[in-house]
């Protein structure tokens, strides 16, 4: 009777043990087929698969190849597994699944471990049971991170989470090579400090790429993987040679290495070439964010412009310039916008990386080390001049208070303007920009507006005439604290730059640089008023009959205002629009004093006329975009277009060269010693609150602006503030540096292009010209 008893008891355990176990396995079997379906969530399809996209960074070079920096939301940048050499594939898997090559994605052995230490335990580490495909899985499609206080909803999902990855990681595995996984992961997987992928890691922890990697920068990016921070060589240099020593220990036991190799490897110190780039830093910044905005660029609508003249000069870009509004103007083929922050563009511009740093640090070098220190001194008494009166101060240190971050914050917080202005006199720690670099220091806000008011500002830019591509941009002193591009959107006041353009209606209409003028005081009536514009003739001069190249290198105003005369005001604006300048300009008797504002970017384009012989180019910023695989997208290239004869433009040249060779841009000759073919214009406007040099030869045409970012601070002192002071000098250090190095492909042995039938053309105008050791170029 117990026999048959327990053999009943024996069965119905058997029944319940086996009932428990189908039980258990069906439920297993439905949780999958749930999960596989998509009912427990999004599960990856075959197309998702077969198109895994993750955030790319678009990547902008110069035209020597450098990158110059990046758009992004991941800083990622993708690498070919022909560029990854052996010894780092080796390293991730000894180090990360040494089984990589023998299983179909899921490691039986891993797995075990998974499933006790985090199903059973509920521990959310995996043990190290996770496969390379699985992480990739786990890249590509991210888990719900969405958190739980309830600890059994939190085992529910972490378990979705990894049959979603098994299953993925197998549907991976049929559909690509074990080297295109192990390089997908390479790309996917981030490193810290804005870097994603294994190509922009190496960019930023050893200024390399990929395949310039030895051993030991493989096994420290290796060993990162497992904790970015904690290991990062940045912060953690000692954790970071720790955690490398191990990878090259299971290179070693997993026979990637010799004992002594290992050995002798991880006795090296750990060394790197930081170098982190942001949109504040690397070169060209202010280049680089124009071509963001141009690339993203809507179309204009009126109702969102505050200026008329804002969107007539946006609509023309629209209208003209293919780089503006790329991405909305050229869609993909399935309709869909290019996005530059996620799409992996390559986008190469025409900066030489080397004149570009030669012109950043010319920039520096004079208003740095120079120039500003003779402005402190000058403001050590206040920084307004004694011609601005006390209401113009104010306004200018209002504005200044209400167009400041802390100004806009502190409203949006609802405080009144009493409060706001007890917080801007209330000394706080603050970081200020210096031509040293950034400063901890104690002020109050209100003195930081003073300060900031201060510093002067510069910007610079160089084309080729011929072509039109723009070798430099530098649009500011430093990116991170003054974002305003002085090169495309400013505009500024540019005295007698503007000159030439006047002395070019007089070349068209029959004069040459040798024709006589009468140097004497010209009287213009207009509206009852009646006007007699001074300066820029020596004394002895006056009064008597001079050349044009005279009264051009010498920035004579009786000659110009004599010219202006001749033609009218009305004539001269529309020769000034014929040359390609587009801000309004103002038909007055007063516009060869270049009181107008006009943009850098329009001044150099149209100097570029005379050096290409009549044929005005617009500037190129882009040569060409590609797509994250080299796909061609777009090429980017101006058609020259006539605006003045090649004869006239070669008079002017020679006019301009006269300016170099015994007038106010003579500088570049006895302080810099630049030789060859050179010619230039200086600018100085009124109460030296803007310097000005434009520069031409015969294969780049640079101009320079100098001032501060207010015009009511300016220097008193015109032997320091006028343009062959100020920004000359910044030309003069940029061209000796470009002179002397070969790559750049310009030197004083360059030509001049001569028209047919002027090539044995001089002239030798009987000047009784006066040295001017110290050029002052009035207006």
């Amino acid at each position: 009777m117990k026999k048959q008893e327990n053999s009943r008891s024996s069965r119905r355990f058997v029944k319940i043990f086996w009932g428990i176990v189908g039980g258990s396995l069906l439920l297993v079997i439905a949780f999958f087929v749930l999960i596989a379906c998509g009912a427990l969530g999004h599960m990856p399809t075959f197309k998702d698969l077969e198109n895994p996209r993750s955030n790319a960074a678009t990547e902008v070079y110069s035209a020597d190849g450098e990158l110059l920096g990046t758009y992004f939301i991941e800083n990622r940048s993708y690498v070919t597994f022909e560029e990854l050499p052996q010894h780092l594939v080796d390293a991730l898997v000894a180090t990360e699944d040494v089984r990589y090559y023998r299983h179909s994605g899921i490691d039986a052995q891993g797995l075990v471990r998974v499933l006790f230490k985090t199903l059973l335990l509920n521990r959310d580490e995996s043990g190290g049971g996770s496969t390379l495909t699985q992480q990739l899985a786990k890249n590509l499609f991210p888990r719900d991170t969405v958190y739980s206080s309830n600890r059994v909803v939190r085992g529910l999902k972490l378990a979705v989470s990894k049959f979603k990855e098994w299953i993925t990681a197998v549907k991976l595995e049929r559909n690509y090579t074990k080297d295109e996984i192990l390089t997908m992961y390479l790309n996917t997987v981030g490193f810290g400090y804005n870097s994603f992928g294994v190509r922009r890691a190496s960019r930023t922890f050893f200024n390399k790429s990929v395949d310039s990697l030895d051993v030991c920068e493989s096994a420290v990016l290796v060993g990162m993987l497992k904790a970015p921070t904690r290991y990062s060589p940045k912060r953690n240099p000692e954790l970071s040679k720790e955690r490398r020593n191990t990878v090259i220990g299971q290179m070693v036991k997993y026979k990637k290495l010799t004992k002594a190799e290992g050995d002798s490897l991880s006795a090296l110190p750990l060394e790197i070439r930081f170098q982190e780039k942001d949109y504040n830093t690397g070169l060209a910044p202010y280049f680089r964010e124009l071509i963001r905005v141009m690339l993203t660029a809507k179309e204009p609508r009126p109702g969102l412009y505050f200026t008329h003249e804002q969107y007539q000069e946006d609509s023309l870009a629209w209208a003209t310039n293919p780089l503006y509004g790329w991405c909305r103007k050229n869609p993909r083929l399935d309709g869909t916008e290019y996005n530059v922050y996620t799409d992996g563009l390559r986008i190469y511009t025409n900066i030489d990386a080397n004149l570009q740093r030669y012109a950043e640090d010319a920039m520096r070098n004079h208003l740095g080390r120079t120039l500003q220190a003779l402005l402190d001194r000058e403001k050590r008494g206040g920084l307004f001049s004694r011609d601005v009166p006390e209401e113009a101060r104010q306004v200018v240190i209002t504005s200044g208070i209400h167009r400041s971050d802390r100004y806009k914050r502190l409203k949006a917080q609802g405080a009144t303007e009493k409060e706001i202005l007890a917080d801007f006199g209330t000394p706080v720690e603050m970081r200020v920009f210096t031509w040293k670099g950034e400063v901890d220091t104690l002020m109050s806000p209100r003195d930081s507006v003073y300060y900031y008011k201060r510093l002067l500002r510069g910007a610079l830019m160089s084309m080729e005439p011929q072509t039109g591509k723009v070798r430099v941009y530098v649009g500011g002193a430093d990116f991170k604290h003054f974002k305003y591009d002085m090169v495309y959107k400013g505009r500024r006041q540019v005295g007698s730059t503007i000159k030439p353009f006047l002395y070019t209606l007089a070349m068209m209409e029959g004069m040459d640089p040798c024709t006589k003028v009468p140097n004497v005081e010209q009287v213009f009536e207009t509206n009852d008023t009646i006007w007699t514009p001074r300066g820029g003739s020596p004394t002895e001069q006056v009064g008597k009959m001079v050349s044009l190249r005279w009264g051009l290198a010498n920035s004579v105003n009786n000659v110009s205002a004599w010219l202006v005369k001749q033609f009218s005001p009305e004539a001269v604006a529309r020769m000034i629009a014929q040359m390609g300048i587009h801000s309004r300009i103002d038909p007055q008797p007063s516009i060869f004093l270049g009181t107008s504002d006009v943009s850098l970017y329009e001044m150099v384009a149209a100097y570029g006329a005379y050096v290409a012989g009549g044929m005005r180019v617009d500037p190129v910023l882009v040569s060409r975009i590609e797509d994250r695989h080299g796909n061609l997208l777009a090429s980017f290239s101006s058609e020259p277009k006539e605006v003045i004869d090649p004869y006239t433009a070669y008079l002017m040249v020679k006019l301009l060269e006269g300016v170099v060779q015994r007038g106010t841009g003579g500088r570049l000759r006895w302080m810099y010693n630049l030789q060859g073919a050179l010619g230039g214009m200086t600018g100085t406007t009124q109460n030296n609150s803007d310097g000005w040099f434009m520069c031409i030869q015969p294969k780049l045409v640079t101009g320079c602006w100098v001032g501060c970012e207010d015009r009511a601070v300016h220097f008193d002192n015109m032997a320091y503030g006028q343009g062959a002071s100020s920004a000359l000098p910044i030309v003069g250090l940029f061209l000796q540096k470009a002179y002397a190095d070969a790559t750049t492909g310009i030197s004083s042995g360059d030509k001049w292009e001569v028209p047919k039938g002027m090539e044995n053309v001089e002239f030798n105008c009987d000047d009784k010209e006066v040295p001017m050791s110290e050029p002052n170029d009035f207006f």
